[in-house]
């Protein structure tokens, strides 16, 4: 069974961004978090489930996508210095909040063996940073009990993700995905934890956009993301917390 996506809202363009930040290091380590600017936003892009079929375990997914072309590159007039997908634009697919997988194409198959799946879906350019808008994501569930509300305020991790070498450790994209929820200073935040070795530094984000995270030293780092309420207490919701390791080479 398929559950159709709930209303989403987001601020895009608030007139100021704050970031609180509190931080404490054994070796003052400087981490930074800064909103990326300049990627074209893609106000008319949308994707939609064609249909589904399901074959045992396996289904094959078919999407409509309209004002957005998967497998080129996302041009843009500033350099953005991000890990990036050479086979261009996709979409991002995510299972339970999981790690998301790359599809380049809007037709593939994937196996769900859960007898409950909830499934976002959304576009991507292709250094990663998803688009922001409302009609270019889907939010929908697959199995028997159809058992989460998919009217709930929901945070899906998306970026950073896995092993990151060379120049790409030099700036990290985080990026993460909100549905029937919105940010601000006076409402609900997105709390993001780093810890690394000896330190941990804490953000607190009240605009949805994408930022680059940089100063972070070779190894392995978790990344933790909560939406907390304007109290900063955590929201009971499904998939909140999300925690992430990743490892820079």
């Amino acid at each position: 069974m398929m559950k159709s996506k709930g209303k989403i809202f987001k601020q895009l363009f608030l007139p100021i961004i704050s970031i609180l930040l509190f931080s404490c290091s054994v070796n003052q380590q400087k981490v930074s978090l800064k909103k990326v600017e300049g990627s074209p936003m893609y106000e008319n892009s949308s994707l939609k489930i064609n249909k589904i079929n399901q074959s045992g375990e396996k289904y094959n997914f078919s999407f409509d996508i309209k004002n957005y072309n998967l497998g080129v590159q996302t041009k843009n007039e500033f350099d953005y210095n991000l890990a990036n997908s050479a086979k261009g634009q996709h979409i991002h697919f995510i299972l339970n909040n999981g790690p998301y997988s790359a599809h380049y194409n809007q037709n593939f198959d994937y196996e769900l063996s859960n007898s409950n799946n909830v499934i976002l879906a959304f576009l991507s350019r292709s250094y990663h940073e998803s688009v922001k808008n409302s009609d270019a994501y889907i939010l929908t569930q697959i199995g028997d009990s159809n058992e989460i509300n998919l009217d709930s305020e929901f945070l899906f991790y998306s970026r950073p993700k896995g092993t990151y070498e060379g120049l790409d450790t030099e700036k990290l994209l985080l990026d993460f995905y909100l549905v029937n929820t919105e940010l601000s200073p006076t409402g609900n935040k997105v709390k993001l934890t780093i810890k690394q070795k000896t330190f941990f530094h804490q953000f607190l984000i009240d605009s949805w956009e994408a930022y680059y995270i940089e100063g972070l030293d070779k190894g392995e780092v978790t990344l933790k993301l909560e939406l907390v309420d304007k109290d900063g207490d955590l929201i009971e919701t499904p998939f909140n917390p999300s925690e992430r390791i990743i490892t820079l080479k």
